[in-house]
């Protein structure tokens, strides 16, 4: 018997940590992240710098990239991200390194952090605490402090928001009044047509699940923001859904990953195609979707398009953010899974916690 994505009651029951909550919530997260941002005490000589990178993994390493897929026409300087223990030969005194960890613990961010120091950067933190915010604290390092919380996962806001106004007071990357007000008008709109209380028969991020579910999720999104916005529905449905998902990008696709849409016919056919649009793509690139979709389509399961919604880019791209979050939400419930627990990860971390180095 599937489950009724309609009974509000069950899914409480089968969401014990409160994930739903934490979806639901993002609109309040989002604006209590942009206070975070403006009253954050920023080094004015934190502008004078010749590139930036963010350092993390994860939910608080995904906020770097929306930060520099959003920002890579206008940024005065490069931005880059790094998910690894190590720190790339270029970090030095004019360097801006950011630290992210949502715990302050993350392991990968704590030694790359102390590199950074060791390098001569200049070092900013956001952190709920954790190890990160002590060292910070003890070297006199400014730390952007966030609200803490079970998951990092579900503080996409924390982790993006205070990043891209910080940029934006420093002058590296441009201003854009009004796109922010705009962002949580669309996020608070889509929270009515797709929380639970919203039933299937009118509800996107149901309808989706109840299409990926007992297939495998195929996310495509294009270069820019809508690239990591594809990334963040695969890592959600993994975490959140306890289920496997692949994204990739176009127009790279269409120079490879094409082809391979041909044999292992009955693999395919449990393939679920979901293309990340957006209004203002070019002819040519709405041309390589619909022409690549064509194709895909003689072997998947089946083929969606999941547009944008917004003028501001900001806006667009939380919009698609939520629809995403909500769908592997419901995902998991179809998948009779507690969407909070990351076992897996969980057992990682500690297996890794015995090796000295």
């Amino acid at each position: 018997m599937q489950f009724n994505l309609d009974d509000v009651g069950a899914m409480r029951q089968m969401d014990p940590g409160g994930m739903t909550d934490l979806i639901v919530g993002l609109p309040e997260q989002l604006k209590e992240a942009y206070d975070i941002g403006l009253k954050a005490e920023i080094p004015a000589e934190f502008s004078q710098v010749k590139n930036v990178v963010i350092s993390g993994l994860g939910g608080s390493a995904i906020g770097g990239d929306l930060l520099r897929s959003l920002t890579i026409g206008e940024s005065k300087v490069p931005i880059s991200v790094n998910r690894d223990y190590d720190i790339p030969a270029y970090v030095g005194p004019d360097t801006l390194f950011i630290a992210s960890s949502y715990s302050g613990n993350t392991e990968e961010t704590l030694q790359a952090f102390d590199l950074a120091v060791k390098a001569g950067a200049r070092v900013l933190c956001i952190s709920s605490g954790g190890k990160l915010t002590e060292r910070a604290t003890q070297l006199g390092i400014p730390v952007v402090k966030i609200p803490g919380g079970p998951a990092p996962r579900a503080a996409l806001g924390y982790s993006f928001i205070p990043l891209l106004v910080i940029m934006r007071r420093l002058g590296i990357v441009h201003d854009h009044p009004g796109d922010i007000s705009e962002m949580l008008s669309v996020v608070t709109g889509l929270r009515e047509v797709l929380g639970p209380e919203s039933p299937e028969s009118v509800n996107q991020a149901k309808q989706l699940a109840r299409k990926m579910h007992g297939r495998l999720p195929i996310i495509y999104g294009t270069e820019g923001y809508k690239a990591v916005v594809a990334q963040r529905w695969k890592g959600q449905i993994n975490e959140n859904s306890k289920a496997p998902a692949y994204w990739n990008v176009y127009p790279e696709l269409d120079h490879n990953e094409i082809v391979g849409w041909k044999t292992n016919r009955e693999l395919l056919s449990k393939m679920y195609v979901i293309n990340l649009r957006d209004n203002a793509e070019s002819a040519k690139m709405q041309k390589r979707i619909e022409v690549t979709s064509e194709v895909i389509g003689r072997y998947a399961a089946g083929v969606e398009h999941v547009w944008a919604i917004g003028k501001s880019a900001l806006a667009r791209l939380f919009s698609l953010v939520y629809i995403g979050d909500f769908a592997s939400l419901y995902l998991a419930l179809l998948n009779c899974e507690d969407p909070l627990p990351v076992e897996s990860i969980s057992y990682l971390k500690q297996q890794l916690a015995q090796v000295k180095e």
